[in-house]
């Protein structure tokens, strides 16, 4: 009965009998699967890396990151677009999602959504997506009508496509340029796929996401120097930030940070390399925003 089932959907024989367990067995079957979903991203680091570099191409020539996906896989990809303004300071359209059911499926089922795959199509095109950005196309189970018809469109006007599932030799697999496909095996619920794949999912996008950033200079060492101040918790840590970078006191890092503007880049080479904002934010151009070259130029 399990024959051309995904492997998302197949039951598992370490959790059959679940229901009959302690509330502490259960807690360690669960905890137990979950442990095999770090290994499972693992061995995907290959095809994450290659499909990372395609990534960064097409954004250092301007292109733009969208993920695609209904119900869990969907809410991951959101989830990860909105994290990148205020971490990483890129603009709310540069990194963006479509889910299927648009933004009330964000919070409830919108039943029927994920079956339509030209919805796809209009929600791509109605965010301006063309032939210059990349499309990752997530989908637990690899055969989401929605995720393939966003893929099937991506692909017919020039954009990179990346297919993320969690069941080999699914047809998202198979129409990508880049596909990523952690074996998380079945999940502890038959099904749920928020369950393994959803953590698989999680770690994808975070490496897909941060990788991008920190290729594109907006990572020094390991600092989020492009953090956008925006409240008391991001303000304290962009003063450590220019602190630790600088090695100067909190008090001189945070006057230097309000002649810049709040830009933890500025205030930094205002620091680093003793000049003007108007100076600074010339260097920091020159180089394209990235903060590592600008400090490391030779002026000579």
């Amino acid at each position: 009965m399990t024959e051309g089932l995904p492997a998302t959907e197949k039951r598992n024989p370490r959790s059959a009998g679940i229901d009959l367990a302690s509330t502490e067995q259960v807690l360690a079957v669960i905890n137990a699967e979950d442990a095999r979903v770090a290994a499972a991203v693992r061995d995907q680091i290959p095809q994450v890396a290659r499909a990372l570099d395609a990534i960064v191409d097409r954004w250092d020539r301007g292109g733009r990151l969208f993920y695609c996906g209904a119900g869990t896989s969907g809410r991951l990809g959101v989830l990860d677009a909105a994290e990148c303004p205020p971490t990483f300071g890129t603009p709310h359209d540069r990194v963006t999602a479509v889910i299927a059911g648009g933004a009330e499926a964000l919070l409830r089922s919108v039943e029927g959504a994920e079956d339509r795959p030209e919805t796809a199509r209009a929600d791509l095109e109605e965010r301006g997506f063309d032939g210059q950005d990349a499309l990752v196309g997530i989908a637990a189970s690899g055969r989401t009508p929605y995720v393939l018809g966003a893929v099937e469109h991506a692909a017919a006007i020039g954009a990179v496509t990346v297919g993320l599932s969690c069941s080999p030799g699914s047809e998202l697999e198979r129409a990508v340029d880049y596909p990523i496909t952690p074996e998380v095996g079945p999940e502890v619920v038959t099904g749920s796929t928020r369950m393994k794949s959803g953590t698989a999912q999680k770690l994808v996008l975070n490496m897909l996401s941060t990788g991008l950033m920190i290729r594109t200079g907006c990572v020094l060492g390991n600092l989020m120097v492009n953090v956008q101040v925006k409240n008391a918790k991001l303000e304290d840590r962009a003063q450590r930030i220019v602190g630790e970078v600088c090695g100067c006191d909190l008090e001189t890092a945070r006057g230097t940070l309000e002649a810049a503007g709040l830009n933890v880049r500025l205030a930094i080479l205002m620091l680093k390399r003793r000049l003007d904002r108007g100076a600074a934010e010339s260097l920091l151009a020159r180089f394209g925003d990235n903060l590592r070259l600008a400090l490391e130029a030779n002026d000579d």
